[in-house]
């Protein structure tokens, strides 16, 4: 697959993340679009590293895993942000024993 083809299917699913992030009232499906959207990051940094690499890659042979490198601080921060989702759902379902969007107003007082 080509650099450019490759780049269009992030982005195709960036748009598909973008699109179910804003019009699920559901927490747990905006949650997954947004997962959604990071895959399509992860997807761009690996392309950049596999056809972007340096011209004298056998002096640093660590240059060449700089997209892999990201996509690894990409998945953690994704496994912080659901962690910390995870405790907002608990807090929006206890109380009002619901997972809506439109509820979370609830949580103010």
């Amino acid at each position: 697959m080509s650099l450019e083809s490759l780049l269009a299917i992030a982005a195709i699913l960036f748009c598909i993340g973008l699109y179910g992030a804003l019009s699920r009232s559901n927490v747990i499906a905006v949650f997954m679009s947004i997962e959604i959207m990071f895959n399509a990051v992860n997807l761009t940094f690996v392309a950049f590293g596999r056809y972007i690499t340096p011209l004298a890659f056998d002096v640093n042979l660590g240059s060449l895993l700089t997209g892999q490198v990201f996509v690894i601080f990409v998945i953690t921060v994704a496994a912080a942000e659901i962690a910390l989702g995870l405790g907002i759902v608990l807090a929006l379902y206890r109380s009002t024993n619901s997972i809506d969007l439109s509820q979370i107003v609830r949580l103010k007082h």
